[in-house]
């Protein structure tokens, strides 16, 4: 694997925001407005999470605390940019001055992508994380946010993007800027305790798809790469327990932290798992963590030529025997005992859009951080064979 040269590299670390932690967090989040300078925040979530005990529980501690919160809840499980477009003029019209963003992946980017945009007078598209794209956004305009994930696996409230899907093009498009990441994050494992098994799966798997990808991602940054291992040995053991028992609190907590470390981790790079699973779940609205899950291992075998020495490091470090064979099978053996479907057929994903599904999978910012150069030749294989479960 080829690595940099670190006596002439020149390079940038970040490391992202303020997490409390703790069951019970959620009480916490007035003196978090507070240290983000939030008097009239809008909560933002999903419809789901809107109907339940938490987010009345949310309303209430706000009230109490003399803080009059809108609730904005028109949010797809992919969010598309109408959400943000709706979000920005209920929260522009409702004189909010800041955004709690309640729930998954969705909600928190949803959420931070409408504080960013609320005082922005450019179109949302003109901030994709492109190049300096970002410098073109009016910093002073951005609202301030508290992240409250009920998931653990995206780890989007200690980042500084989202990921939001251009309607027009089915692209999921990944909007930046260093002001997007939240003032506070709460971890309150608590939240994520009635989570069922499917998503527990699901947005797990996604924890582990940022470790894991930060880890082999080629640029050098020991300190992610260090984050990203500790990620993956938490998720090993903690994984399983919350699947089958979804009531074990250090479970809970255990990949609540593991899915901030990925996402503090993921600065590092990422690669062809989530370049190819941007576009899926865009055409085909597939869960994004489920698609990481399925995509995993063929991934991991393309990546082999490259990865194969730091993955035997790293099955070492977690006490997997075999190197990177005893390492993949430990990644299908979790997907079994996660009921993550095997291939992509299983997923429901057709073969009839392949070469544009590769084509906008070369053309995804996560491609550039692939140890194997990802080519539409590469994509296609790799989708070819994540559909007929080949290669493993």
């Amino acid at each position: 694997m080829l690595q940099p040269d670190i006596a002439t590299l020149s390079t940038t670390w970040n490391f992202p925001t303020r997490v409390v932690y703790g069951a019970g967090s959620l009480n916490k989040v007035a003196r978090a407005c507070d240290h983000a300078g939030i008097a009239r925040p809008l909560v933002v979530t999903d419809p789901g999470l809107a109907a339940l005990p938490v987010t009345e529980t949310l309303g209430t501690i706000l009230r109490e605390a003399g803080r009059e919160a809108g609730l904005f809840t028109d949010v797809r499980s992919n969010p598309v940019s109408a959400n943000v477009e709706v979000g920005v003029r209920v929260l522009r019209e409702g004189r909010h001055d800041g955004v709690v963003a309640l729930g998954g992946g969705s909600a928190l980017d949803c959420g931070k992508v409408i504080a960013f945009m609320a005082g922005q007078d450019r179109p949302l598209w003109d901030f994709e994380d492109v190049g300096d794209w970002w410098t073109r956004a009016n910093a002073d305009g951005i609202a301030p946010i508290v992240a409250i994930p009920t998931t653990a696996g995206t780890g989007s409230e200690v980042g500084r993007a989202g990921v939001i899907t251009d309607e027009t093009t089915h692209t999921k498009k990944i909007i930046f800027h260093p002001r997007m990441m939240p003032g506070t994050a709460l971890l309150d494992p608590e939240l994520t305790v009635g989570l069922p098994k499917s998503l527990t799966a699901a947005t797990g798997m996604d924890a582990l798809a940022h470790c894991l990808e930060a880890y082999c991602a080629p640029s050098w940054h020991p300190m992610a790469e260090g984050i990203a291992v500790e990620g993956i040995r938490l998720i090993k053991e903690a994984l399983p327990r919350a699947f089958a028992h979804g009531a074990d609190l250090e479970a809970r907590g255990m990949m609540m932290v593991a899915a901030a470390m990925g996402a503090t981790a993921f600065q590092k790079g990422l690669g062809a798992i989530h370049s190819l699973s941007h576009p899926i779940g865009a055409i085909y609205d597939t869960h994004h963590g489920l698609t990481n899950a399925v995509v995993m291992p063929y991934v991991l075998v393309y990546n082999r030529r490259q990865i194969e020495p730091k993955i035997d490091r790293l099955a070492a470090w977690l006490g997997i025997e075999g190197g990177f064979k005893g390492f993949l099978d430990w990644i299908l053996a979790l997907r079994v005992e996660l009921e993550v479907p095997h291939t992509l057929h299983d997923l429901g994903v057709p073969t009839d859009r392949f070469d544009a599904l590769a084509a906008m999978a070369v053309a995804d910012p996560t491609a550039a951080g692939n140890p194997e150069p990802l080519d539409r030749a590469g994509a296609n294989r790799l989708l070819a064979e994540a559909y007929s479960g080949v290669g493993l």
